[in-house]
């Protein structure tokens, strides 16, 4: 039988409530993680990266993957000063290198990361979960926002349906939409004004989706020979959610996104995040033959559902339930590791976490990142093992 998967789990560092002992107690045994107090196109001293790796390894535990690296905005935007900030990234792959570090997840969402409407969406069971809810990002958009040119993006019926929403929700309501859509990256507590959101746009009226794309090819070219010296393994996020929101433009949404994506630097080092979560929440993504088609770029694996509904909108189901097959996914991740160890490869145990749990039971007491509850997150690792030793005995036991 192949190699299990390495189970890990998102730690947001020393202030996160789900501590590195609860994690442990989950039965991971990797940490992904990042260094959230160096700004955005800093490079990462090795003896910041040695510190935050000590903590983690004196809990009995793995730094295995960073997530992430964040790009600063310059590169997504072709500004004069992005070939310092790629020299800055390349260096800070290097001291992850040196501190025995390889594995890098990042993005290339322009100004915001995920984003969801509702951060404490009310489920059957009383538990709660993330949504997007495409009616709420519509009213956000065009009426409070009121982006130059955004009823170009919806049609009549759309508007129509955003005013009425808007109508009939309260103020504090109002206010807590415009805090989950300005949120900003994930482990700060930073979010966005209205007037601060309209300056980046500002920065993105020349970026459409061709030349950020062009621009994502340029940032691999720059890095991904340095990054392939060091022995780091590159892994792109695909956008979250998969299309255009607010008048900015995403462009690694689809199948073909993805292989552009490593198409634009081949190596070893340029490859995947595979975000069952993200990509799931397109109905025209087709999740296993994603695993099938481009599995030996694959590096890291998110493993969430989403409840797609049909005006666009979706929230994060329990992790073998939803629009996914979960199974079908599981089992093309452990063909793919039975294809790297025919092939003689050494990355079988490929990192896996489970990604945005829902918060459940004692999770009510703790103020963690949303989406980061503790119970909500061992409950979904706990069907994923079980899924992925389930399809492995039925495969490999004869």
């Amino acid at each position: 039988m192949v190699n299990n998967l390495e189970q890990t789990f998102r730690w947001f560092g020393p202030t996160d409530p789900v501590t590195l002992t609860a994690i442990r107690q989950t039965g991971a045994t990797g940490i992904v993680t990042s260094l959230y107090h160096i700004p955005s196109g800093e490079v990462w001293s090795l003896d910041e990266i040695n510190e935050r790796k000590k903590i983690i390894e004196d809990a009995g535990l793995t730094w295995s993957v960073v997530e992430s690296v964040n790009i600063h905005e310059s590169i997504k935007t072709a500004s004069p000063d992005r070939d310092k900030y790629i020299e800055n990234y390349v260096s800070t792959l290097q001291n992850l290198a040196a501190a025995g570090i390889y594995t890098v997840c990042y993005n290339f969402m322009p100004v915001l990361d995920w984003t969801r409407t509702d951060l404490d969406f009310l489920l059957p069971n009383k538990g709660t979960a993330l949504r997007y809810d495409a009616v709420a990002l519509a009213a956000f958009d065009l009426y409070i926002l009121e982006r130059e040119g955004a009823a170009n993006d919806f049609t009549t019926e759309q508007q129509q349906a955003a005013k009425n929403y808007l109508d009939n929700i309260s103020a504090d309501e109002k206010a807590q939409l415009i805090n989950n859509l300005m949120a900003g990256l994930p482990g700060t507590n930073k979010v966005l004004t209205i007037p601060e959101f309209k300056e980046h746009l500002k920065r993105y009226a020349d970026t459409d989706a061709v030349a950020l794309k062009n621009n994502l090819g340029y940032f691999l070219k720059g890095i991904i020979p340095g990054a392939e010296a060091a022995g780091v393994k590159m892994c792109i996020h695909p956008d979250d959610p998969p299309f255009p929101i607010l008048g900015l433009p995403r462009v690694v949404s689809t199948e073909q996104d993805l292989a552009d994506v490593v198409n634009f630097s081949p190596s070893p080092s340029n490859g995947l995040t595979f975000c069952s979560g993200s990509l799931g929440a397109r109905a025209d993504n087709d999740l296993p033959g994603i695993v099938k088609r481009l599995g030996e770029h694959i590096h890291f694996l998110h493993l969430r559902n989403v409840q797609r509904e049909d005006d666009g909108s979706f929230y994060e189901a329990e992790h073998l339930n939803g629009s996914t097959d979960m199974y079908a996914v599981m089992k093309n991740i452990v063909l793919e590791q039975q294809k790297r160890e025919q092939n003689g490869r050494t990355d079988i145990a490929i990192p896996m976490r489970p990604d945005h749990g829902h918060k459940l039971l004692d999770d009510f007491n703790y103020k963690t990142y949303h989406g980061y509850s503790a119970i909500g997150r061992l409950k979904g690792l706990a069907e994923l093992r079980g899924l992925e030793m389930g399809i492995k005995r039925s495969l490999f036991d004869k």
